[in-house]
């Protein structure tokens, strides 16, 4: 199971680890290399609209959602099966395109607010200027959506501060919460009902 997974709240509880690597999106510009073989290596490949990067031989690779790592893991192991063998291939993002989030609750400035690259938790409450001094940073909420679906998982933003825990990074379209005692009596509920820390559940 990756980080981008979750369960379903009617589900056993599964842990789901926070990956800390930066997830390629759509209009992210990628560099293709693959070791001793110039003609398959590209700088500035853009992620298109589909979230994919075309390639020659082996056509349409996936990005968007991936990190660099599984990206080029992928591209080696489709050239491996007919072209190359043991081809050695590195991604690495070299524009990421903004993305959108949205910071509420107990904040200074709730908002929605653009991100470049690679954004924890705690850069995303910085960007709203904060907690407010009454804010329960035990229960922070983020909202995401996986494959379609609706999913949230609860962090303990104090415990992160203190370095005892580690600080997850936050994707595009991720709604975040701070003191989710604040939301609405259905929200709470389905929060509520996530087993621990760092979990995402479907709802």
């Amino acid at each position: 199971m990756t980080a981008a997974q979750a369960v379903d709240m009617h589900s056993d509880p599964v842990a789901v680890a926070v990956d800390s690597e930066y997830r390629i999106g759509v209009g992210d510009k990628v560099n293709v290399r693959v070791f001793q073989v110039p003609d398959l290596s590209f700088e500035d490949l853009v992620v298109d609209t589909s979230g994919n990067v075309q390639m020659p031989l082996i056509g349409a690779v996936r990005g968007s959602g991936r990190t660099p790592g599984e990206m080029s893991a992928d591209i080696a192991e489709r050239l491996a099966a007919q072209y190359l063998r043991d081809p050695q291939v590195t991604v690495t993002v070299t524009e990421a395109a903004s993305q959108k989030i949205t910071v509420d609750g107990a904040v200074t400035k709730p908002g929605v607010y653009e991100m470049r690259g690679s954004t924890s938790l705690l850069q995303a409450v910085a960007m709203a200027e904060g907690p407010t001094q009454i804010a329960d940073l035990t229960k922070v909420a983020v909202f995401r959506t996986i494959d379609g679906r609706r999913s949230v998982a609860l962090f303990d933003l104090a415990a992160i501060r203190q370095g005892r825990a580690s600080d997850p990074q936050v994707l595009g379209d991720d709604v975040i919460v701070v003191d989710a005692s604040r939301l609405s009596s259905a929200l709470r509920e389905i929060v509520n009902a996530v087993p621990a820390l760092a979990v995402f559940r479907f709802f």
